[in-house]
């Protein structure tokens, strides 16, 4: 008996409900189920029920923040496993290297298209050719 596939659960994390409406079709055309927090408390709340396998993660955002996010998650039980892309318009070095310390994956510029997204997830292995 061959195992399912396995599907490629994804938590959108903006407090921006526009991102959220613009993103989310993106990962659906890339064959993610989607979820979504408006803010880092909802994201880790959300984890805490089902851990995705994909964090696509804002930086600057009400409650808690994206890095303070990332650093509670990755201290988590089961939090070392999903693969987080921060999606911002932080661009200075000093603020990716701390995301990157902290545990994330990738970062993606904002604003960015699918073909940008897609490249993202083919290069950490999300996604296959």
């Amino acid at each position: 008996m061959n195992a399912a596939p396995q599907i490629l659960t994804c938590l959108l994390v903006d407090d921006s409900s526009t991102i959220r409406t613009i993103v989310r079709p993106m990962l659906i055309n890339m064959g993610c189920r989607v979820s979504e927090a408006a803010d880092g408390q909802q994201a880790l709340d959300a984890c805490t029920k089902e851990m995705p396998v994909a964090i696509l993660l804002d930086w600057n955002m009400p409650v808690m923040n994206g890095l303070d996010f990332l650093k509670a998650l990755r201290a988590s039980p089961g939090g070392e496993a999903p693969t987080v892309i921060f999606c911002t318009t932080e661009n200075d070095i000093s603020r990716i290297t701390a995301a990157i310390e902290a545990g994330a994956n990738e970062y993606i510029m904002k604003p960015f298209d699918q073909d940008i997204l897609r490249s993202k997830f083919l290069q950490v292995g999300l996604i296959g050719e």
